[in-house]
């Protein structure tokens, strides 16, 4: 079953990305790898819709429930940059940040919330190489963090950067 078609069987509306908070690019394509800058539980107004320190303000499930999210805006950003999730052959690497509470040690379990929702959608496709770490702070106070490399299909690789459109382009490195 297609990427695109479990989104719809899963009721998943993929927001389109939001503007980049800093000077950098939500996507870089390097051969048939697309690496994508770290994601948050932001929308496209720049608000975050979830704050604070998971162990502290915030359950193991919320921070679950926040990775998640963070997963649908990632899903959102690839479909952008490349069209369609279709072109997604697997997800390789995620790097999972926690804000964490001094003491909290189950970032693996936060982050869960981002990697069951890839295996949702790609399959086995869908399960990566993974780290799951705590951080002392995020941005704008955001509880979760997450950035990912995905193997795109070869054939839908543009042949030159003029080939793409939309405000969040993906910078394309030959």
């Amino acid at each position: 079953m297609s990427a695109e078609t479990r989104i719809k069987e899963l009721g998943i509306a993929l927001p389109p990305p939001s503007k980049p908070l800093g000077n950098y690019v939500p996507g870089v394509r390097v051969g048939n790898l697309l690496f994508l800058s770290g994601h948050g539980p932001i929308r496209g107004d720049g608000q975050a819709t979830v704050r604070g320190k998971v162990g502290r303000d915030l359950s193991v499930e919320d921070g679950y429930k926040a990775a998640r999210e963070v997963g649908v805006n990632l899903l959102g950003s690839a479909r952008t940059l490349l069209g369609s999730l279709d072109k997604v052959k697997r997800v390789v690497k995620v790097l999972g940040m926690v804000n964490s509470a001094e003491g909290f040690g189950e970032q693996p379990k936060v982050i869960n919330g981002f990697s069951d929702l890839m295996v949702e959608v790609f399959g086995e496709n869908g399960r990566h190489a993974r780290s799951a770490v705590g951080m002392a702070e995020l941005p704008s106070g955001i509880p979760v963090e997450i950035e990912m490399i995905l193997e795109v299909r070869a054939e839908t690789l543009p042949t030159s950067p003029g080939e793409e459109s939309g405000e969040a382009r993906a910078e394309i490195v030959e």
